[in-house]
Order: C-alpha cells, then structure tokens, then sequence
C-alpha cells in the first residue's frame, strides 16, 4: 500500500470491503446458503487486515491506544466481531455467521466514518498508560462478543422462522441446526460477560489512580455496571430458568441493539472519560 494512505484511508477500504461482503451475503441468503461462503471468507479476512492496518496507524500517529473519541470507539468495536468471526469461521461449520456479521460490520462501519465523529485529538483522554488501554479494550471486546452473539441470535430467528412456515429454503441450506446456534449465542456470551467484567475490575484502580478514590459515580461507568447485569440476567435465565430458544435469541439481539443505539451517548456524557 502506499505510503500516503492515512488511517481513515485503510478504514474506508475496509468498510467498502464490509459492503461488497454485505451485498455478496444477500445472495447467499436468496440461495439458501447452498453455495460455499469461503469466498465471502476471504473477503472479510481481507477488509479485516485494512482494518488493522487502520487501527495500527491510528495507534501509532497519536502514540496511545486509539479508543480517544466516539470514531475510533466504534472502529474498535467493529474489529473486535470482524476478528472475533475469522477466528470462529476458521471452523468450517461456524463460517456461515459471515453472512449476517457483513451486514453489522458494513454499517458501523459507514456510522464510523460520519465526520463529526472524528474531531482533531487533544491531549485528553490519555490511553497511553497500559492500566487505561487494557480497560478499554477487554470493555470494548466484550461489547463485540456481545455482537457476534447478536448476529448468531438474527441467524437462529431467521432459520426458526423458515421451518415455522415450512419454507424450502430451511430445508436445503447449509445453515447449521438452531441447537448449535442456540450453543454458539451462550459461548459467546459468556465470553463478552467475562470480559466486560475484567474491564470493570480495572475501574476502581483507574480511579484511584487518577481522583483518589476507589468509586466515584459516572453516566458511563454506571451505564455498563447496568449492561453487565443485563447479560447477567440473560445468561441466568438460560442456566437456572431454562429459558432457551427464541426468549432468548431475542433477548441476546434486543440487548445489543440497545448498547448500539445508546452506548455513543453515555461516553459523550462521561465527565471521567473526558477529563
């Protein structure tokens, strides 16, 4: 690659990377899944290495970790379900999330690039020190856990609607059996609900550290202190309640889709993440 591209150069191939999966992953879809999604794949593995390339200039052009602003916020999510699905779709079985994964990344992706997202740096928040950036990265690949398992909860309601109403398409697609998908949403849960607690573990340092005290209240800290026990309840619901299947498919899509829709707002409003 050249060497003028800049960071938000590498990201722009990337998200049109996530768009042409996106679009190759409605015909997919049309087909029932019957053709091989490899190529679908390697194009993702493809715009996920732009994607990196992105972050790692980004990182390096400030000198800290790059979670400074609501841009680089959800640049880092969408990488974390990008990697997070490679690694799963390194299982031939597990490939077929990149169908619906495409669509997630593809637009956050365009929601990233919204200039107004990306304002010039200054020299606050500082992520430079390794306690801070660890935080916000277990917080941050918990939250893309928590989309993956989304998009496995969008592809278990879409198959069960199929066979509800003996469509031919559930019959002969390569989807997997909702059961695996059903296993698929609990593992990546419990996956995100482990790391967004070891990111919340860090908290009561960083803050002793920085105001002297172990808890000061907080839009943002209290706001995934409530998402954390909403996973929480939902993870309970299936282990003790036995509350499986389509309670909780939507359960795991409805609780995503409200850390995407209000998420953004509680950092803007966060006085401890912007001092």
């Amino acid at each position: 690659m050249a060497s003028w591209l800049t960071d938000r150069h590498y990201f722009l191939l990337a998200v049109v990377g996530y768009g042409l999966s996106s679009a190759y992953s409605v015909l997919l879809w049309r087909k029932g899944f019957r053709t091989d999604d490899r190529a679908n794949y390697l194009l993702l593995l493809a715009s996920a290495a732009l994607h990196t390339m992105a972050m790692i200039r980004r990182g390096f052009t400030f000198s800290q970790c790059p979670v400074n602003n609501l841009y680089e916020a959800t640049t880092f999510i969408t990488w974390t379900i990008a990697v997070s699905y490679l690694v799963l779709g390194g299982f031939r079985r597990l490939r077929f999330l990149g169908a619906f994964a495409s669509h997630v990344l593809f637009f956050l992706g365009v929601f990233a690039l919204m200039p107004a997202l990306d304002p010039p740096h200054t020299a606050k928040p500082d992520f430079s020190n390794g306690l801070a950036s660890l935080h916000a990265t277990l917080i941050l690949l918990g939250i893309g856990a928590f989309g993956l398992s989304a998009v496995a909860a969008l592809m278990f309601l879409t198959e069960e609607h199929d066979l509800k109403f003996h469509k031919l398409r559930a019959l002969f697609s390569k989807l997997p059996p909702i059961q695996r998908l059903e296993k698929v949403m609990n593992v990546l849960l419990l996956i995100g609900e482990t790391l967004l607690t070891a990111g919340l573990l860090l908290s009561p340092i960083l803050l002793k550290q920085r105001y002297g005290v172990y808890f000061r209240s907080d839009p943002l800290l209290d706001y995934s202190a409530f998402i954390w026990i909403c996973y929480l309840c939902i993870l309970m619901g299936r282990w003790k309640f036995g509350q499986g299947g389509r309670r909780f498919a939507w359960s795991t899509l409805g609780s995503f889709a409200f850390i995407m829709l209000t998420f953004w707002g509680f950092l803007l409003l966060s006085p401890v993440h912007h001092s």
